[in-house]
């Protein structure tokens, strides 16, 4: 299964080689291994995000059964024991840390596990772990380090990232950018089906309006044709709301150039990009690389997702990474979205993320004036 790790202009690796295998994440101000993360310093945004997200590495016996509940402030599971009258205490073990939950209840003189993950929904506070047995069920409750955050599930997974994402990005639209049309946009598909959002191409919208395909416009006009055709679409869309949008990639497409990401920053941008990678150190270099370098329009992107290899069979793990990759983005500022909002509502001014007061003009602007700030 896919892991998912990523930040305000990060990157996130994942390795796809039959089927698909976690590498290493890096951010512009962190960088994480998947098992032990450490912590290094990028320049970034004004604002600094050091969100994470563990690869999901769940397991339950086929024959336990919970229940769950979210009560605000914490979240209350119920597993089955199997119907054993002589469970105590001392047959418990519960061991909860940050994102992970075992537990295990001994049978016949041995531990069974009931429940491993190492990726709840969100962060607990460990310490604050309560737990007992009610007749059959062991009851455990969890204190959320985020008592605003409602969790759909336990754990996470595509499902409760479907359903937990809504509250998250406020009907903020996403926009899929890379290197290829076709990954773009087949996730964005698989996204657009898990939010409920419109699924939008700019490939098809192109092709439609000029009544040709691209590959025949760009050998008769010039790729830079079409990419002046494409950010105008975009500045069309980016007043939209609830919409994931497939752009195209490749040189000919506008979110591979830097000067064209004006309208891009309206929503919340994905890349999705192909390494050659074959180890973490060597993603994590390729990363760094493109950060510090900047030349590369994609660069600008909300959340980086590094893939080596691809199958459309397994479109949806890398929609899940996205996801979840955006879950952590927003939980490190969940300003986010309503910036977006207030970023669209200011003209889409290439102003981005250092927002500038209403009446600012960029073509004839010659300070830095503060910027914009939303109301709290």
């Amino acid at each position: 299964m896919a892991g998912a790790i990523a930040s305000a202009g990060a990157v996130l690796c994942l390795s796809s080689q039959k089927p698909f295998k976690p590498l290493h994440f890096s951010t512009k101000t962190n960088t994480f291994h998947f098992s032990k993360p450490e912590v290094s310093a990028f320049p970034r945004y004004s604002a600094r995000v050091r969100p994470v997200i563990s690869p999901c590495n769940c397991f339950s016996s086929n024959t336990t059964h919970y229940e769950f509940s979210d009560g605000s402030s914490e979240v209350e599971l119920r597993l089955q024991l199997g119907g054993q009258d002589d469970v105590s205490a001392k047959d418990i073990l519960v061991d909860a840390d940050g994102t992970s939950l075992i537990v295990k209840v001994r049978q016949a003189g041995s531990f069974a596990t009931l429940i491993d993950t190492n990726s709840l929904f969100e962060k607990i506070k460990p310490a604050e772990t309560i737990w007992y047995i009610d007749d059959d069920q062991l009851v455990i409750s969890l204190k959320k380090q985020d008592p605003d955050l409602k969790w759909p599930d336990i754990k996470e997974s595509w499902e409760s990232l479907s359903a937990g994402s809504m509250q998250l990005l406020k009907g903020t639209s996403i926009y899929i950018v890379g290197d290829s049309t076709e990954i773009n946009q087949k996730v964005a598909r698989e996204l657009a089906v898990a939010l409920g959002y419109t699924p939008l191409v700019t490939k098809e919208l192109l092709e439609t309006f000029t009544k040709q395909t691209v590959d025949s416009w760009v050998l008769t006009e010039g790729s830079d044709s079409v990419a002046e055709a494409e950010s105008a679409i975009l500045e069309s869309l980016s007043s939209h709301v609830r919409t994931v949008v497939a752009t195209l990639g490749g040189s000919h497409g506008a979110a591979g150039r830097t000067a064209k990401w004006r309208h891009l920053y309206s929503g919340f941008s994905i890349w999705l990009s192909q390494t050659e990678a074959l180890d973490e150190d060597s993603a994590q270099e390729e990363a760094r690389r493109h950060i510090e370098d900047g030349s590369v329009g994609y660069s600008n992107a909300d959340v980086v997702v590094k893939l080596q290899g691809w199958d459309a069979d397994h479109a949806k793990s890398v929609a899940q990474a996205s996801l979840s990759a955006l879950k952590r983005l927003i939980l490190s500022d969940k300003k986010l979205p309503g910036k977006k909002s207030l970023y669209i509502r200011l003209g889409c001014r290439g102003d981005w993320p250092n927002i500038k007061p209403p009446g600012w003009d960029p073509s004839t602007a010659t300070d830095a004036p503060p910027p914009a700030t939303l109301p709290n």
